[in-house]
């Protein structure tokens, strides 16, 4: 089973490589898709019978039209921007990441963190 993920991981990291911009997309449609699939049968409970399909599909559009392409440019940028991984580059980029309205405030609660591991761990093209 071990052997089989790495595999998984290793072919991942290859096309990620050779083809950054359509993984990154790719990557960005399957975990909305999958995170609807997730908050509707772990979150609502709404069993496979009551599952929203068309939910799940427009969830993974949104992901490969809108947040891939946009989180694509925006984390190239804000890494040309801010340069760098030490502990101030990476508070900084968390800082411009999460400059958002206060309709969003309520993310600051778990966002932040997450970003600071994102952007101290992750590298460029994976994130």
């Amino acid at each position: 089973m071990l052997q089989g993920i790495k595999l998984v991981w290793r072919t991942y990291q290859q096309l990620l490589t050779k083809h950054p911009w359509k993984v990154q997309i790719m990557t960005a449609g399957s975990t909305c898709g999958i995170s609807d699939i997730i908050s509707q049968q772990l979150i609502e409970r709404r069993g496979l019978t009551d599952h929203s399909i068309k939910r799940t599909i427009k969830m993974t559009t949104v992901g490969l039209i809108y947040v891939g392409p946009i989180l694509c440019k925006w984390y190239k940028y804000l890494d040309q921007l801010v340069v760098g991984k030490s502990k101030v580059a990476v508070f900084k980029k968390m800082l411009l990441d999460q400059n958002y309205t206060s309709a969003l405030m309520s993310n600051y609660t778990i966002w932040p963190a997450a970003q600071l591991l994102n952007f101290y761990f992750i590298p460029l093209k994976n994130r």
